[in-house]
């Protein structure tokens, strides 16, 4: 067994530890079952009873035992740990987790792969997703994030249809490149985050080995009530590692859930996975006279003008005892705040507050918040919300359920009255189309400029010709349009590789 791995030795390690306790298994309702390998029949051959519970039990919560799947985000790992600050931002924000250095919080963590479904392979190229709940004493705050630091489009609207075009054709059930490129070619505002996504970064070698961002700029509001805007990065301790795509092609055939596994030995060995946090911070009057929308998420804050500023430590120290109800059940939700964050006017970001825990609702039900992997367990909740399915807490005794009330129902927050911040906004309702209003290629220049060498120039051609080389041929002269105008070469070698991999298909 020492050749073997610790997640192949999940089932000998729990034999191990449970070995002298006595177990007997009974029905759900707590019933022992002295006959488990047998239905009730009128003689040996049949037929069956309708009086049968311990078997009827049995195949009807198997029948039940499947939720549905998130639509995207779909397959993922997670794990438990705790964040630590470990440097004073209170000049910045003042919520709870960031109230003193050394001071720890715990927290959740899920990593997903973001079109596959949950049977797919966990190393294809992909978006990850990248998202921490941290449990505070204020109620929970989700960061919800990914692994690379803009998102494909500006205005939510257009969020299914993103999702939509990287998913299956719906007659043929296949992954179809002619929607893939389609949608991409058509909003130019997703060529920065396809070319992050074509990029080494697109097949990190697990999870461990990659950075996260929030990507959406968020406001932090300090104690004295001055807000500012920040972007969250969480640099990995581990460093970073990608995977080539021929490894990424043998690890889709011999080990599908490669990332899940890798995750979880670590761990078990005592290999703690860490991330460092950082902020980016810029001024109210910054944000104003910014050349570029700073709310947009399909642009970064160049570094050089809004630099990185440490805060903590994300340290991973515990696997999940059972993956349903600690990682399935684990509802994220950017809505999430805590007192001293709040949202940006990000149009992607605030189509996000409503959307995932809508989506939550659907998969889990309407109190998928009392599931105790997302109850903020350090905080007694105290509200007027009541009933519900699956309402599995004392439902807030006899407490009044409405407000106001002169029965001593819960009050209002003097703390969190005091950082509710006044945010002045002007401007005529209208429905802004910003595909084309928007710089969709300068950022894009400069990562295929600066950020890339030219190795890494030379992979993301030959991964995005592979790719669009399966599309129509229309699709592809409207892709190297684009490319054109993003840099020269880059339209130029897109052409080439192109070419050649059509004459290698005749």
């Amino acid at each position: 067994m020492c050749s073997r791995d610790p997640a192949s030795n999940q089932l000998i390690d729990y034999k191990n530890k449970d070995a002298e306790e006595q177990k007997l298994c009974t029905t759900s309702a707590g019933g022992p079952i002295g006959v488990k390998d047998a239905i009730q029949t009128v003689g040996p051959r049949g037929p069956a009873l309708l009086q049968d519970f311990i078997f009827l039990d049995e195949i009807a919560h198997f029948d039940s035992e499947r939720i549905p799947e998130r639509v995207s985000y779909a397959k993922g790992a997670g794990a438990f740990g705790y964040f630590e600050c470990t440097h004073d931002i209170t000049n910045f924000c003042a919520a709870s987790l960031f109230d003193r250095v050394k001071k720890r919080t715990a927290i959740a963590m899920r990593f997903s792969v973001a079109c596959g479904e949950n049977g797919s392979a966990d190393t294809v190229r992909e978006q990850r997703g990248f998202s921490v709940k941290f449990y505070t004493e204020e109620g929970i705050w989700d960061m919800v994030g990914c692994n690379m630091p803009v998102f494909y489009v500006r205005d939510p609207s257009l969020f299914p249809s993103l999702v939509h075009a990287q998913k299956r054709n719906p007659q043929t059930h296949l992954r179809d490149p002619d929607m893939f490129w389609d949608f991409m070619t058509l909003r130019p505002e997703t060529l920065h985050a396809l070319l992050m996504y074509f990029s080494d970064r697109g097949t990190p070698d697990g999870y461990r080995h990659m950075h996260g961002y929030g990507a959406h700029a968020y406001r932090f509001v300090n104690p004295s009530g001055e807000t500012f805007y920040v972007k969250f990065h969480f640099k990995t301790d581990q460093g970073i590692k990608n995977l080539d795509a021929r490894r990424c092609t043998e690890l889709m055939s011999h080990d599908p859930d490669y990332s899940i596994r890798d995750l979880y030995n670590a761990i078990k060995k005592g290999n703690y996975p860490s991330w460092s946090m950082f902020i980016q911070v810029m001024l109210n009057e910054e944000a104003k006279k910014c050349k570029f929308n700073p709310f947009d998420v399909t642009k970064i804050w160049p570094q050089k003008e809004y630099p990185l500023i440490p805060v903590g430590k994300l340290v991973l120290d515990r696997n999940p005892t059972n993956y349903f109800t600690e990682v399935e059940q684990l509802a994220f939700s950017p809505a999430h705040f805590v007192p001293g964050i709040e949202p940006s006017p990000d149009k992607v970001l605030q189509g996000r507050l409503f959307a995932y825990g809508d989506s939550q609702r659907h998969r889990l039900g309407t109190n998928y918040m009392q599931i105790p992997v997302n109850c903020p367990y350090r905080v007694q909740v105290k509200n007027f919300q009541r009933d519900g399915s699956m309402t599995v807490n004392d439902n807030q005794d006899g407490a009044p359920n409405y407000f106001p009330n002169s029965f001593c129902g819960p009050k209002e927050s003097p703390r969190a009255l005091a950082l509710q911040t006044c945010c002045p906004i002007t401007g005529d309702v209208y429905r802004y189309m910003c595909g084309d209003t928007e710089d969709n290629y300068s950022q894009a220049t400069d990562f295929w400029t600066y950020t890339l060498d030219n190795c890494g120039r030379k992979r993301l051609i030959r991964n995005i010709s592979e790719h669009l080389s399966e599309a129509s041929q229309f699709l592809q002269e409207r892709a190297v349009k684009l490319f054109t105008m993003v840099h020269a070469d880059f339209g130029r070698l897109m052409t080439e590789a192109l070419n050649t991999a059509r004459i290698s298909k005749f």
